[in-house]
């Protein structure tokens, strides 16, 4: 059973899957039944609320009901199992979470697996720059979020996790190539560099602590943590690095630090909604144990 509006229940899924085609999948209706719904709550409402785009988009009207419909879709399976009753339509919503590929990459399915074996939650998990994943949160996307950003999204309370710090470095040919007399503006001028995406700023940060002047080197865009480390390695490029990922590359003398003196440090924090939910509260207490273990501490 559900407790949600057929029409709210179709709404979610459109914007879960992307398009209605894969939304009548998932409820097991015919995409004319899907269209039949979302044209009606936008005439209920007086709000156009999807964009039919590919992949569908929500208007702004629609990111402010999705918000509502999220936390309704967390607290309705809360409540139907708290009555021994399965959740309809298509099962349990899975719980959205943002989170950085970094992240992602070294401490935080350790989290999330035990909660998947416990508690038998399912996950949607959506990859964003550190600096950006707190938009999911504002358009209401996900439930939570990691980020980088401390100042609380209005609707959500943020706890501190613990510091990634990020390293400089390339293969050791990389170095002997571009930096042999050490890390300077006109070194970082010459040497290809490594960037996750356009929303990367970790090598520029790196950058601007070494020189204030502008500097336009080349770059190699390459969105994959561990292709990250795979490129530099192969010397491609240098590129900061998360420490956690860079204990065996150096042990195998595949890459060393381009500055040994230098690294940058992201502190790193868990946003969520501020709701009364027992499963956000679960999520939040195992990724505080995953960060102790995975992330720096202390600061």
């Amino acid at each position: 059973m559900s407790l949600l509006n057929p029409q709210l229940s179709a709404f979610a899924a459109v914007l879960d899957e992307g398009s209605f085609d894969a939304a009548a999948r998932r409820l097991s209706l015919t995409p004319s039944a899907i269209s039949q719904r979302i044209k009606a709550l936008e005439d209920r409402l007086g709000q156009v609320l999807i964009l039919r785009s590919a992949p569908c988009e929500a208007t702004s009207a629609g990111k402010r009901l999705l918000q509502s419909v999220q936390q309704l879709r967390l607290l309705e399976t809360e409540t139907l199992e708290a009555f021994h009753l399965t959740p309809g339509d298509a099962g349990p919503a899975p719980v959205a979470l943002a989170v950085n590929a970094d992240s992602l990459a070294t401490w935080f399915l350790a989290a999330l697996a035990p909660l998947h074996e416990r508690h038998r939650l399912l996950f949607d998990v959506r990859v964003e720059d550190q600096d950006h994943s707190t938009d999911y949160l504002r358009d209401g996307s996900v439930l939570g979020a990691i980020t980088a950003i401390a100042q609380p999204v209005q609707g959500c309370v943020v706890k501190k996790l613990g510091v990634m710090r990020y390293l400089p470095v390339a293969s050791p040919a990389f170095v002997k190539r571009y930096f042999p007399r050490g890390v300077d503006a006109a070194s970082l001028a010459q040497a290809p560099m490594l960037v996750f995406n356009r929303k990367d700023e970790l090598q520029w940060r790196f950058i601007h602590s070494v020189t204030r002047a502008r500097l336009a080197p080349p770059m190699h865009y390459l969105p994959s943590s561990t292709a990250f480390v795979e490129g530099a390695s192969l010397g491609l490029g240098w590129a900061m690095a998360p420490e956690s990922m860079l204990e065996k590359p150096f042990a195998e003398a595949a890459l060393r630090a381009i500055d040994p003196k230098r690294w940058l440090d992201v502190s790193l924090y868990w946003q969520h909604w501020a709701i009364r939910s027992t499963t956000l509260s679960t999520v939040t207490e195992a990724l505080l144990q995953a960060a102790k273990k995975g992330l720096r501490q202390g600061r």
